[in-house]
C-alpha cells in the first residue's frame, strides 16, 4: 500500500483491510482462516472490473443507439 500511495495511485482501503487481516490471519493459524470466504472475496475482486466494464459498454451503446 506504501508504494501505491508513492506512485499516486488509488488504493482500496477495503481492499487492503481484508487482504491484511488474512495475511495476519494466516500467519497466525492458517486453520483458523475462512478460506471459502477469502476465496469469495478475491473472486469479487477479480470479477468486478471486467462485469464493470461491460456494463459500461453496453449502457453506452444503448445510449448511443438512442441519441
Amino acid at each position: 500500500m506504501a508504494l501505491t500511495a508513492h506512485a499516486g495511485i488509488p488504493v482500496s482501503t477495503t481492499h487492503a483491510i481484508s487482504g491484511s487481516i488474512m495475511g495476519v490471519g494466516a500467519t497466525h493459524n492458517a486453520r483458523q482462516v475462512r478460506w471459502g470466504v477469502a476465496r469469495t472475496i478475491v473472486t469479487a475482486w477479480v470479477v468486478t472490473i471486467p462485469v464493470s466494464a461491460l456494463v459500461a459498454a453496453a449502457a453506452y451503446a444503448v445510449l448511443r443507439l438512442a441519441i
